[in-house]
C-alpha cells in the first residue's frame, strides 16, 4: 500500500458520505480500472467494487505526481453502478 495524504475535501467528504478508509486503501492499493483526469494531467482517478456496500464503484480522485500521493476526493460513482 502506497502512502497517501486527505487534502481537506477528501477528509470532509469522505466524513459526510460515511466512506470507509480501509475501501479507500482497498480501491488505491489494487483498483479494478485506472483513468486519467479529462481537466488535469496529474490527475487520475481508481475505481474499484466494494463488496461490503452492495458492490458499489468507488472512486478515488488522486494526484500521484506528488510524495506522498495527496487523495483530492472520494465518492460513489452511480453511473458505473453494474458496469464494472
Amino acid at each position: 500500500m502506497q502512502k497517501f495524504v486527505l487534502i481537506a475535501h477528501a477528509k470532509f467528504v469522505i466524513t459526510e458520505r460515511c466512506i470507509e478508509i480501509k475501501w479507500l486503501e482497498q480501491v488505491l492499493s489494487k483498483p479494478e480500472k485506472i483513468e486519467a483526469d479529462l481537466d488535469d494531467p496529474d490527475l487520475r482517478h481508481a475505481l474499484g467494487r466494494i463488496p461490503g456496500h452492495g458492490d458499489r464503484v468507488l472512486r478515488v480522485v488522486y494526484n500521484d505526481a506528488v510524495e506522498p500521493v495527496r487523495v483530492v476526493t472520494v465518492y460513489f460513482d452511480r453511473t458505473l453502478r453494474n458496469k464494472l
